[in-house]
């Protein structure tokens, strides 16, 4: 069985800046797409941006300039280095990749890591 891991959330002052990784259990299940996505407390869960798997970047408006997707395709992992925080920022932020196994995609989701900004 295989799991997308996340780590690097917490709590961090307005203007901080914070790297999210997301990472397959298992190193033969390569990560491919990559989304981040977040879901603040009463809202949907929204895409923050997206890596395909030969590096190209998309991002939501809001977080264009601040925010980074990034992979290294050697340590399996995907990244989210976020800039210049905002409260509106605080929300659970999940990983989404389509891991590649055996000929085979498969989508998985990680189990979430909470982000807090502070004014």
């Amino acid at each position: 069985q295989v799991q997308l891991v996340e780590s690097g959330g917490g709590l961090v002052q307005a203007g901080g800046s914070l790297r999210l990784s997301c990472a397959a259990s298992r190193s033969d299940f390569r990560i491919n797409t990559v989304g981040w996505y977040r879901q603040a407390p009463g809202k949907q869960r929204e895409l923050v941006g997206t890596i395909t798997s030969g590096g190209s970047t998309n991002y939501v408006d809001s977080v264009k300039g601040r925010f980074t997707i990034s992979r290294d395709n050697a340590k399996n992992t995907a990244y989210l280095q976020m800039n210049s925080l905002k409260p509106e920022d605080t929300a659970v932020y999940y990983c989404n990749a389509d891991l590649y196994y055996s000929g085979c995609l498969r989508n998985y989701w990680g189990q979430g890591t909470q982000v807090t900004v502070s004014s």
